[in-house]
């Protein structure tokens, strides 16, 4: 589990569904100032988990349809399953470890016997999970019935009942809370705990992340019924969780700050961007602000004016340069020319622009490179870039940077259609 050097500043694991991704947020910008937040101030040094309900297979098709960072760690199929970065490297320990008394067809063939269940699509029927669908009022006395009926067969397993009709059984040792507290052992084991942990959900398989110790809970404004109900009985008097009064990614980012636990100003709260103040500017802020102001202008968020453009060059270098991902080497300030005459260009249109996987290396004493995937959500569907940006800091005030040097690939499958609006 290489991922970071130390202990994580900050190890949030968030469940998706209504807590990181809102459904009633067509923009999607709870979700984008969540993002900005991320890679400017915490990619660096912590860690993101996603630990969601969703198959691997559902939990691919999300990402394609929502602006979703690439996590460091994902857990999928309700705790059954955990993976390790981009390319989803599965826990082999866990896997063994769930085999212990579990047999997946003794528990097809028993839960077959009862009427009011009914199985769930073949994708969300995993090795260490079996899917159903139940009718809410016939949930309690089901999961009653069925734990017996298991129970006399030797099985050791946990019902999981969400979302008001979603039941999955589970071995006993897995879930949300187990995968999570078997995380932070293996952390533990190699002395890097992270320093601080906020768990966040919106619905009943989240109940078990706020159960294990030492780790801040957020339930998003929106948290459903069971896991108000879960609040109620067994977390309302525990000082370390909380229900937040924003939807959402909003939520989280609002328990961030409740707990103390880092920046919980996302560059997107910022009105001002061109005069935007910072005790310290970083280069992933540097980089993160830049494609936000290229956000704005063509969004027409921003005032139209020549002093907005002069303002624009002055953060990049006079003989910078831009190699186009169609392989053209073009001027940082020429090309900054051709973007102003499309001032609002996209208003009124989807546009979003965000950047994943942000890394820094400082090459020398005044020189960054700083790696990251830029990428475009517009009508036509998404682009996506593979970018790396030069910057130096600026010798009259060595606390700021200058953009120096950009150079950009096309992520293979996201290139775009219409090449020619492809800035930077």
């Amino acid at each position: 589990m290489d991922i970071l050097d130390g202990p994580a500043r900050l190890m949030i694991v968030s469940d998706l569904d209504h807590t990181m991704v809102d459904y009633h947020d067509p923009e999607n910008l709870s979700l984008l100032r969540f993002n900005a937040l991320w890679e400017s101030h915490y990619r660096h040094n912590s860690l993101l988990v996603f630990s969601t309900g969703r198959s691997p297979t559902l939990y691919k098709e999300l990402r394609r349809e929502k602006p979703l960072l690439t996590p460091n760690i994902t857990i999928m199929s309700v705790g059954t399953e955990i993976t390790y970065g981009e390319r989803m490297v599965p826990d082999v320990g866990w896997e063994n470890f769930l085999n212990e008394k579990w047999n997946r067809e003794i528990v097809i063939k028993e839960s077959s016997k009862f009427p009011q269940l009914s199985l769930q699509s073949s994708t969300e029927q995993r090795p260490h999970k079996v899917s159903f669908y139940v009718q809410k009022e016939q949930a309690e006395s089901v999961i009653k019935s069925l734990y017996e009926c298991l129970s006399n067969k030797g099985l050791d397993v946990k019902i999981i009942y969400s979302g008001g009709m979603d039941l999955d059984i589970l071995p006993q040792g897995a879930g949300k809370g187990q995968a999570l507290a078997y995380l932070l052992k293996k952390f533990d084991a190699d002395g890097r705990r992270p320093i601080n942990t906020l768990a966040c959900g919106d619905s009943g398989n989240d109940a078990e992340l706020f159960s294990i110790p030492d780790v801040h809970g957020v339930m998003v404004s929106n948290a459903q019924e069971e896991l108000l109900k879960w609040y109620a009985d067994n977390g309302k008097d525990n000082p370390k969780i909380i229900h937040a009064g924003e939807r959402c990614a909003a939520g989280i980012i609002q328990a961030i700050g409740h707990f103390g636990l880092g920046p919980n100003s996302s560059p997107r709260d910022t009105k001002d961007l061109w005069n935007c103040k910072l005790d310290n500017f970083t280069p992933e802020y540097d980089v993160v602000l830049f494609y936000l102001l290229y956000e704005r202008w063509l969004r027409a968020e921003v005032e139209n004016s020549v002093t907005a453009i002069q303002n624009m060059k002055k953060i990049v270098s006079e003989n910078g340069v831009l190699i186009h991902p169609s392989g053209v080497e073009k001027s940082l300030h020429g090309s900054i020319d051709a973007f102003a005459a499309c001032y609002g260009d996209k208003k009124l249109k989807q546009f979003r622009v965000w950047l994943d996987r942000v890394s820094t290396s400082q090459i020398s004493s005044d020189a960054w490179l700083v790696k990251f995937d830029k990428w475009e959500m517009t009508d036509e569907g998404r682009q996506c870039c593979l970018t790396t940006v030069l910057l130096n800091t600026k010798h009259k005030k060595p606390k700021e940077f200058i953009l120096v040097h950009i150079h950009e690939t096309w992520m293979d499958g996201y290139a775009a259609k219409d090449r020619s609006t492809w800035f930077f």
